[in-house]
């Protein structure tokens, strides 16, 4: 099962997310619900960077797969900070129409 965790801070606003697992809907290299959750992840990294000028702070597992962490960085101005919060958002919702279709291969939580 492919786990993702979000962060929260005190006012609502999302600071970090982390995927983990896979989904084992499909055999390796073919599965649709760990494709569409990468691609929602990696893209949204991705956006941040292109939309809102900056490199969130990224560790992944590029040898095995399976695990994405990502946090934005305190030091960006308030236009950054509104960019990125729409893209996580959109990461959330997304995300969440994926579990809603496949709950045994996805769960999302709130931290």
């Amino acid at each position: 099962m492919i786990e993702v965790k979000f962060r929260e801070d005190d006012y609502g606003n999302l600071i970090s997310f982390e995927v983990t697992g896979h989904a084992g809907y499909g055999v390796h290299g073919e599965d649709i619900i760990c494709a569409a959750v990468s691609v929602l992840a990696i893209e949204t990294v991705n956006s941040v960077e292109r939309l809102a000028g900056y490199q969130m702070l990224v560790d992944e597992a590029d040898a095995k797969g399976g695990y994405l962490y990502a946090e934005i960085r305190t030091d960006t101005e308030a236009e950054q900070q509104y960019i990125t919060q729409i893209l996580l958002k959109h990461l959330f919702y997304s995300l969440e129409d994926v579990a809603q279709t496949y709950p045994d291969y996805v769960s999302i939580k709130m931290q």
